[in-house]
């Protein structure tokens, strides 16, 4: 048999008669009492008649596929009590098409098939026999008929008649669409008037109260339940207007785009309606069930490394419908917070730093602008984006940041598969307050590039755009390609402003606005994904993520929170946020003197960012349990790979520079595995990462992993040498406070890493 069809035939195999998952089955045997509960899979029993039922369906197969000699016999083997199940198959000559021809009564549709049936037809003279390609012919043209106008064709209409010379293996094929019953040729439908119906969330209309009930214009009427919409939220995505024929890709989109809102629950396809006359019209029937007004989301990650650990909870509430024009409020709260492990010159024991995020965004589901833009709903709904967010950034001891931006964004498709994001204008001003016991310190020590990068104020105005392919094809398993790029341009306006006002600069010679000096930069992002299917629930990814950064006229600094930093949860996983790199930097460079072990406790997940970030990032993810405790149980290997950089050579950053010639010696490596529990509606993640080549050592001494593995859950030589270089003071006992050197990460969270 050929390889191509004996990989497509075990799908033909019963289920029941096919080999268990190892891992499933001890699954069944660990957790499953008296067959109570569904964990794993049960054994697979050896059953004769599912054995023929199996060889019957496999020969099936094999003669579709244009074998029509084929035969297939089993063969059971039974060895310590296990059964090994051969199917051998006699495929015999390959029949092939000869003549086509077809027998279509119905003038119009049969100029439509001839149309057509070149573009979409898989059956062509002298190709193999195979009756997928006729169904898929059917299949192909019952589209076509259903886009133009023949609302009531059926597949049952279209049939293939074939004969086959068995001495010569060719096939005639007719093919053959018959007209309806008593009827000289199939109607051609146009839509005519459309009725709208929104209910209550709970799916009834109220019948204690009248609903609104508004006839827009001649061909839609309005009646709302829930009283919370106006029409247009809907009539902006009814894609087939009255008078045009039929067409069931317009009614596809209609209920797409409905859904897309984001404000209705299950849309359904519209029904239709035939007049009882003889115009061959249409009334269209929409019925929507609203989703409830307000929700609430709860989402967190848990960092755990080397005694350090740490968490990051959101909560987002949804306010859907404001002004009843289906916008949506949105109010958002993150809090991240990361204990020491008894490390810190600070607050030994204590909280290392916390960040709070709040923010609010309006979205519309349209281009709200005073410029005149066509509805551009056809590939998905676009949105405009009113958002105000605050930031608190807060390290003890250290530094208080505060983050506000303001901003209005666009959204929308070119196509099904390409989207645009651009925000025109983005208004920041950020705050920084630095400990004055911190500052005199920093100063005294020439560190004045951190006092000037954590805590100067800045107001300045940017614009962003990004530019995403295939993010609708991330949940997926197929073959493709993902694409995100961004662009952050900031400060252009106000320098062109300040320099025609000719306003004052600073102690620097920075131009200043309102007694402030505003951030000149520009920032670019890519996010490329490869996704390959490797056969049923295993897929790999590739992925490349690089950017840059570049300060220049009124800045010679990127703002804080425009800077690159690597690790985390999603990037290079094997490290803790903000302590990795940049390049080969390394913390106990700061010295060994009481005031450099301060200094180095003081600026402690501050100091290890970049203008420059790759990263790349590989991981094989396959299936373990289809049912473990009420969720599919996945796994996934990793390997990750990267740093951040400085732009230029550093004297706080010494080795932390971007070098073509060092770029191999400066790349981090982490490997891993993690557990993805698959609940449907949101994925729980566990990760464990390796830390397996660390950059900010030398040569042979970067494979930690390979070096020092036998230190990975006890401390030796390696980790108490490495406390000692990164110590930030010493306990009252004597003992020496400082980084301990983990090798481990572990990693709570939900989603997918990317």
């Amino acid at each position: 048999m050929d390889k191509e069809f004996a990989d497509m035939a075990v799908n033909y195999v019963d289920k029941q008669q096919q080999p268990n998952n190892i891992l499933n089955l001890q699954f069944y045997y660990l957790f499953s009492k008296n067959g109570k509960k569904n964990i794993g899979e049960p054994p697979a029993i050896l059953d004769s008649n599912l054995v023929e039922f199996s060889r019957y369906q496999i020969e099936r197969f094999i003669q579709s596929k244009g074998y029509l000699k084929a035969k297939v016999t089993d063969t059971i083997v039974i060895k310590k009590k296990k059964a090994e199940l051969i199917f051998t198959t006699v495929q015999g000559p390959m029949f092939r098409f000869r003549k086509l021809d077809d027998s279509i009564p119905d003038k119009k549709v049969s100029d439509l098939y001839q149309t057509y049936r070149h573009r979409l037809s898989h059956v062509q003279p002298g190709g193999r026999f195979d009756t997928d390609s006729l169904a898929a012919d059917r299949d192909e043209f019952f589209q076509v008929m259903k886009r133009n106008g023949y609302y009531d064709f059926y597949r049952q209409y279209m049939n293939f008649n074939y004969d086959s010379t068995y001495n010569r293996s060719i096939v005639d094929i007719k093919t053959i669409i018959d007209n309806p019953p008593n009827k000289a040729a199939h109607p051609v439908y146009t839509i005519n008037n459309t009725l709208i119906t929104i209910f209550k969330s709970n799916g009834k209309p109220d019948t204690l109260n009248k609903p609104d009930t508004i006839q827009v214009d001649s061909q839609y009427r309005f009646v709302d339940y829930s009283h919370r919409f106006k029409p247009r939220v809907v009539t902006d995505y009814i894609f087939q207007k009255k008078g045009e024929i039929y067409d069931v890709d317009m009614q596809t989109l209609t209920t797409s785009r409905l859904s897309e809102l984001n404000v209705f629950g299950n849309v359904p396809n519209p029904t239709y309606i035939k007049l009882a006359d003889s115009t061959n019209r249409l009334n269209t029937k929409i019925d929507i069930v609203p989703l409830k007004r307000m929700s609430d989301r709860v989402e967190g990650e848990f960092l755990f490394s080397g005694g350090r650990y740490g968490y990051n909870l959101g909560n987002t509430f949804t306010e859907r419908n404001i002004f009843k024009e289906a916008a949506i409020l949105q109010l958002k709260f993150n809090a991240s917070v990361l204990y020491d492990n008894g490390t810190s010159s600070i607050d030994p024991g204590g909280v290392e730093n916390q960040e709070f995020k709040i923010g609010a965004s309006l979205a519309y589901p349209r281009i709200i602008s005073p410029f005149h833009f066509a509805k551009p709903g056809k590939y998905g709904v676009p949105h405009t984006t009113f958002s105000t967010n605050y930031s608190l950034f807060f390290q003890k001891g250290l530094v208080q940041r505060n983050s506000f931006i303001t901003s209005v964004t666009y959204d929308f498709y070119e196509t099904a598969n390409k989207s645009h994001s651009v925000t025109p204008i983005s208004i920041e001003y950020s705050k920084g307050t630095i400990d004055p016991d911190a500052y005199r310190q920093l100063l005294a020590n020439n560190r004045y590039s951190y006092v000037y990068l954590i805590g100067r104020t800045v107001f300045t105005t940017g614009s962003q755009y990004t530019y995403q392919v295939n993010a609708n094809q991330l949940n997926t398993l197929r073959d493709f390609t993902y694409f995100r790029g961004s662009l952050d341009v900031g400060g252009n306006v106000l320098s062109g402003l300040t320099n025609i006002l000719n306003t004052k600069r600073d102690s620097l010679g920075q131009r200043t606005i309102f007694g402030y000096t505003f951030s000149q930069y520009t920032k670019a992002e890519i996010d490329l994904r490869f996704y390959r299917s490797l056969g049923g629930d295993r897929q790999f990814i590739f992925r490349l993520n690089p950017g840059i950064g570049i300060p220049y006229g009124n800045s010679n600094q990127l703002i804080f929170e425009k800077d690159f930093y690597a690790g985390g949860a999603n990037d290079m996983r094997a490290w803790l946020p903000r302590t990795l790199g940049p390049g080969q930097f390394n913390r106990a460079s700061y010295g060994t003197s009481a005031t450099a072990d301060t200094i180095r406790g003081r600026l402690k997940y501050l100091d290890q960012f970049g203008e420059i970030k790759l990263v790349a990032n590989a991981e094989y993810r396959y299936k373990i349990a289809n049912n473990f405790f009420g969720s599919v149980l996945k796994g996934a290997l990793f390997m990750d790979a990267g740093n951040v950089w400085r732009l230029h050579k550093q004297p706080e950053n010494p080795g932390g520079e971007f070098r073509l010639s060092n770029l191999w010696q400066s790349t981090a490596i982490g490997i891993g595995t993690g557990l993805r529990f698959d609940l449907g509606f949101f994925v729980f993640r566990l990760d464990a990462a390796f830390k397996f080549k660390d950059p900010q050592f030398n040569g042979a001494d970067q494979w930690v992993l390979l070096r020092h593995g036998d230190e990975l859950f006890k401390t030796g030589d390696f980790k108490r040498a490495y406390q000692n270089a990164n110590k930030t003071g010493v306990n009252d006992d004597g003992s020496i406070r400082g980084d301990t050197y983990g090798f481990m990460q572990l990693n709570f969270g939900i989603g997918m890493p990317f």
